[in-house]
């Protein structure tokens, strides 16, 4: 008897680098992975790290760009992993590599904690992998999300 293949699952979305883009692509991107049937706790994760990567892109790369550019997601699902490839033609990183996650002491007192930067901390601890790539003017963001087998 020969193994059943794991489910897969694709789709593309383009959207623009605004803040408002953001929140409707969001809400598109949720409803596309509607036939998963995905937990309410992957869910609110996949929500979580997308929106702090889309939104990094339009406060970042796309930030003295004097109309925001277009921000292009691929999508795929497979043996419990969302796979994730986010690109743009904004500004690169720093020092062209993904910021890496910020250590602190949650017992100092809030004024001596950083300000901002704890979006790729999260983005950091809630994906599976996560890796940075410039390509000529384009910024590539691969990522795995562990979303468990449904």
């Amino acid at each position: 008897m020969a193994d059943t293949p794991a489910p897969t699952f694709a789709f593309e979305q383009t959207l623009d680098g605004t803040q408002e883009a953001v929140r409707g692509a969001l809400a598109f991107f949720l409803n596309r992975l509607a036939p998963l049937n995905l937990s309410d706790d992957a869910r609110d994760t996949i929500e979580l790290v997308v929106a702090e990567t889309l939104n990094n892109i339009v406060e970042h790369a796309f930030c003295d760009h004097p109309q925001p550019g277009f921000i292009w997601i691929r999508c795929h699902y497979r043996s419990g992993d969302l796979h994730l490839r986010i690109t743009d033609f904004g500004n690169a990183m720093p020092d062209r590599a993904l910021p890496q996650p910020k250590k602190f002491d949650a017992a100092s007192p809030v004024s001596d904690l950083p300000e901002g930067g704890f979006g790729w901390n999260l983005i950091h601890e809630l994906t599976g992998d996560v890796s940075y790539a410039r390509s000529g003017p384009m910024n590539i963001i691969n990522m795995r999300i562990p979303v468990g087998a449904h």
